[in-house]
């Protein structure tokens, strides 16, 4: 299933963290990093659990949309180790 990630503030949730058990986390929000490359070969940049961005299958997230306040306060975090919360289902 193939994602768009246009716009500039997305975000996504873990579904799958198969073989990236240590750098992915089910259930957790991650911000995309827009990058036109891996979008091309239906891959998705993110900061991981190391804090460093990488490209992931697509296939692994779910794009989601965030009421604009936590939006912005998640986009406020000036520290690029994005660990925000983890979904609670």
């Amino acid at each position: 299933m193939k994602k768009n990630s246009s716009p500039s503030n997305q975000f996504v949730v873990c579904l799958n963290n198969t073989g990236y058990e240590a750098s992915l986390e089910v259930g957790k929000i991650y911000r995309v990093i827009p990058d036109e490359m891996a979008n091309i070969n239906e891959l998705i940049r993110v900061i991981d659990e190391s804090g460093e961005d990488y490209a992931f299958s697509i296939a692994r997230f779910y794009p989601i949309e965030l009421p604009k306040p936590i939006e912005t306060a998640l986009l406020s975090i000036k520290n690029q180790f994005f660990s925000y919360i983890k979904v609670m289902v």
